[in-house]
């Protein structure tokens, strides 16, 4: 904008220069106007600018160029103003809509500066088209110019500052949920979508804390797959992560949400269930049997079932390690008691 003004102050000297001089700075606010079009086009990554867009404002270039020895300046002026104008509601069209999508407060106050460029090279076209003398003007759209572009360094600026900051927010939530998608693996058994032996360790202190807390009674269930290794000795190991992908469905059908099933290792389950020794006893008979009366079991391999064995978590309990012992051998006693 500072060569448009500079052109504009010699629009009344004599010679070439003079008469050049409207063109030149009717060229200069056009450019500023398009620039400002492709600066926002970038910022919203719209993509609506290419190379092939701009070739038309060669044609801009030569009648700027040539217009002033053709006609006159009112002329070349009036087309400067309004073509500007063109370009300044866009760039304040595409700045609102970067406003409504991200809401930038900065981007809303660019996009009034431009919409006000707009108005003004509007009424600054109008005024100059009824009047052949256009330099009163001058000094007033200067004035007004002037204004709207420091309110536009203003927008700028902040909206730089808030870019960033939204930039920073989006980049956060992407790491968090990558971060949680981690946490997520690195807990979760990848083949049945149980909680494995890691989670035990997190969960176990503080499953043990609420349950003192409150006075709630804490049970192991130890689950263990009939002949599992049959299957995957004689059907391949695809058909055994099929069995355990069943078995893991059924516990989490059978098991309440409050409560957790963890994969405890190969074809082991192991679930914390808040219930007294008696109720979990109960609640692995119900298990086996609800397992050999399920539907679906007719399409597995013959003879898996469940083997369970239980036990009741004392108070006072700091670690879970000896009562799962205690819960497995319950269930080699169940396995060797069905076969």
């Amino acid at each position: 904008m500072a060569p448009t003004m500079l052109f504009t102050g010699l629009l009344y000297s004599n010679g070439i220069v003079g008469r050049l001089a409207p063109g030149l700075s009717q060229l200069c606010r056009v450019g500023t106007a398009v620039l400002f079009v492709w600066s926002a086009d970038v910022f919203r990554q719209s993509n609506y600018i290419q190379p092939r867009r701009l070739r038309p404002l060669l044609l801009a270039v030569g009648w700027f160029l040539i217009a002033p020895f053709v006609f006159r300046a009112s002329t070349v002026l009036v087309s400067g103003y309004a073509a500007a104008a063109v370009f300044f509601a866009i760039a304040g069209s595409m700045y609102a809509a970067a406003l409504l999508e991200r809401r930038l407060i900065g981007a809303g106050l660019v996009a009034f500066v431009f919409l006000g460029l707009a108005i003004s090279n509007v009424s600054t076209a109008v005024l100059t088209a009824r009047s052949l003398d256009v330099e009163p003007l001058v000094f007033e759209t200067l004035l007004v110019n002037t204004v709207l572009y420091s309110l536009g360094m203003l927008g700028m600026h902040l909206l730089v500052f808030e870019d960033m900051t939204y930039e920073l927010r989006i980049t956060n939530r992407r790491l968090e949920a990558v971060r949680e998608e981690l946490l997520q693996a690195a807990i979760t058994d990848p083949l049945t979508g149980c909680q494995n032996r890691r989670f035990l360790d997190q969960v176990m202190d503080r499953e043990l804390q609420r349950h003192s807390r409150f006075n709630l009674p804490l049970a192991l269930l130890f689950i263990d797959v009939n002949r599992f290794k049959a299957v995957n000795d004689t059907l391949g190991h695809e058909a055994g992560d099929r069995v355990l992908q069943y078995v893991a469905r059924f516990l989490k059908r059978h098991i309440r949400e409050a409560d957790y099933v963890f994969r405890y290792g190969g074809d082991e389950f192991l679930v914390l269930i808040t219930c007294s020794g008696e109720e979990a006893k109960r609640k692995g008979a119900a298990l086996k049997a609800a397992f050999d009366a399920a539907p679906e079991a007719a399409h597995l391999p013959p003879g898996i079932g469940l083997s369970v064995g239980w036990t009741e978590v004392p108070d006072g309990t700091t670690d879970l390690a000896p009562l799962v012992r205690e819960a497995d051998e319950r269930m080699y006693a169940d396995k060797a008691a069905r076969s």
